[in-house]
């Protein structure tokens, strides 16, 4: 308890500073961004392999994410027709355990993922790398499919069930109860604590701060730039945001899913229209796009080190984009009503063919086409203006829709991320109304600071927290493949039985 006072006076106080001062800090290098530093350059520790630095940690997801896709039999595929089904509603019960149903139990996991990196993430891959970064991510989204299956499957397999129909699920649950079946009860305690801490400080950072600086400073290029009202004063922006992130967050999933379940569709039908509208405007100029795409994938003369250097920019892009391995969207899914946790998995897989396969591939032919990514960046907002200018080129109305898009992105992120902060910290700290109260006004405390603040140590530290989460999360995963791959046996037997009924 005297730790979440603290974490509330910090919050607080730190706000306090942000609306004295009417503007954003000016950060100095301390002590404290030198640590996040550090903890950031240690999860995103790089090896060089080809002229190309590799982070490990994106290994760690690759190699995750191959493995089940062989080991699943190419669940990603065979799977794919059924989870529509599922979706669709076609095996619903009402009377199954749980909150939320099939089809918003994927909209609140896919608020998660669609965000700034859909728009921004993509045009940073293509400028860095090249068009033939858009192969290599669209492969990850692919591989990525089966891993969301694993982690969403032992989600709802091992949730926690409460007296008053409320779930709790996720890595936490299922490191922790499913290795101790196993006589590894230690082990798993202790990746669920580090998963679990990895998580808060995720949500808190890339989840929410990350989101909510590049709204932020999105809608103060709308406005008019330097003279936008809210230029110096984001926070202003930022108290607006949070007061509807709080109203929304205080019902919990339910309330979430209630929101998501019509900003999800509404934004990302919105945004793959326009982007549909772009490319067919230049129909004739689609075979050689395509073309582009596949030479630069394997072009040796490619941008950002070759070969290799595209790949990985290419997967890169894609883990940072639908968080395939790292385990926050079980969380969510974990509240789905069904009886078969394999169902959910199944449904789970839609996601990173939605997020990357879908929308990063849409926003990559839109730059390609329209031939807008000349200029390298890794910035986010330089990022979002190149796609924006890549829209506009075509649609000159589309940068403010496009500026509306962002800030619906972000809202639909953090919101995500606030139940699987709320989640991590109840694991931690109790399943308690004062834990959860605490948690929640030290998340919309932080939508205020980091509408203000410029602190790229901060942002880079958030990052690097949600990507630490597939350490435990992952290695849990390959411990546990095994009972799901007999589970989905046994589903799959059930539903052909079903059919030939």
């Amino acid at each position: 308890m005297k730790k979440i006072i603290s974490l509330l006076g910090l919050a607080l106080f730190s706000i306090t500073q942000v609306l004295a001062q009417g503007k954003a800090p000016t950060p100095k290098p301390s002590t404290m961004d030198n640590i996040l530093n550090e903890i950031s350059n240690a999860v995103f520790f790089s090896i060089n392999i080809g002229g190309a630095k590799i982070p490990v940690v994106l290994m760690w997801l690759l190699a995750g994410a191959i493995f089940f896709t062989f080991y699943m039999k190419f669940i990603n595929l065979t799977g794919f027709k059924h989870a529509i089904d599922v979706v669709r509603g076609k095996y619903d019960d009402p009377n199954d355990v749980g909150e939320v149903s099939h089809f918003q139990a994927l909209t609140a996991a896919l608020s998660g993922t669609v965000g700034v990196g859909n728009i921004a993430g993509v045009a940073v891959a293509i400028s860095l790398g090249g068009p033939g970064a858009t192969f290599w991510m669209i492969l990850a989204g692919f591989l990525g499919m089966s891993s969301k299956f694993v982690e969403c499957t032992l989600g709802v397999k091992y949730r926690d069930k409460h007296a008053d129909g409320s779930v709790s699920g996720g890595p936490m649950y299922y490191l922790s109860k499913g290795l101790a079946l196993q006589n590894k009860k230690k082990l798993g305690k202790i990746l669920a604590i580090i998963f679990a801490v990895f998580c808060v400080g995720g949500s808190f950072g890339g989840g929410n701060m990350v989101q909510i600086n590049q709204a932020t400073q999105q809608l103060i290029i709308a406005t008019g730039g330097t003279d936008s009202y809210l230029y110096g004063q984001g926070w202003i922006f930022g108290v607006a945001m949070a007061i509807v992130v709080a109203i929304i967050i205080i019902g919990g999933i339910k309330s979430i899913a209630n929101v998501t379940d019509k900003v999800v569709p509404f934004m990302v039908g919105i945004y793959v229209a326009a982007a549909l509208f772009v490319i067919l405007s230049h129909f004739s100029e689609i075979p050689k796009a395509f073309g582009i795409i596949v030479n630069g994938a394997f072009s040796a003369k490619a941008a950002y080190g070759g070969f290799i250097g595209v790949l990985i920019m290419g997967f890169k892009r894609a883990a940072f984009s639908n968080e395939a391995g790292i385990g926050s969207a079980s969380i969510a899914h974990s509240a789905a009503k069904t009886d078969e946790p394999v169902s959910e998995g199944i449904v789970a897989l839609l996601e990173p063919f939605i997020d990357t396969v879908v929308i990063c591939t849409m926003t990559a032919l839109v730059i390609i086409i329209t031939q807008s990514y000349s200029v390298p960046t890794s910035n986010n907002s330089e990022a979002i203006a190149l796609t924006s200018k890549a829209f506009g080129s075509v649609m000159p109305f589309f940068p403010t829709v496009l500026s509306i898009a962002v800030i619906l992105f972000a809202l639909s992120t953090m919101l995500s991320w606030s139940y699987y902060g709320t989640k991590s910290w109840a694991y931690l700290f109790g399943e308690g109304q004062v834990a959860s109260i605490s948690y929640k006004v030290l998340f919309c405390s932080f939508i205020v600071v980091g509408s203000a603040v410029s602190a790229q140590s901060v942002f880079d530290f958030g990052d690097a927290m949600i990507f630490a989460m597939s350490f435990p999360n992952i290695l849990g995963l390959y411990l546990l493949a095994p009972e799901i791959k007999k589970d989905l046996a046994t589903y799959m037997g059930k539903i052909k039985t079903m059919r030939k009924a």
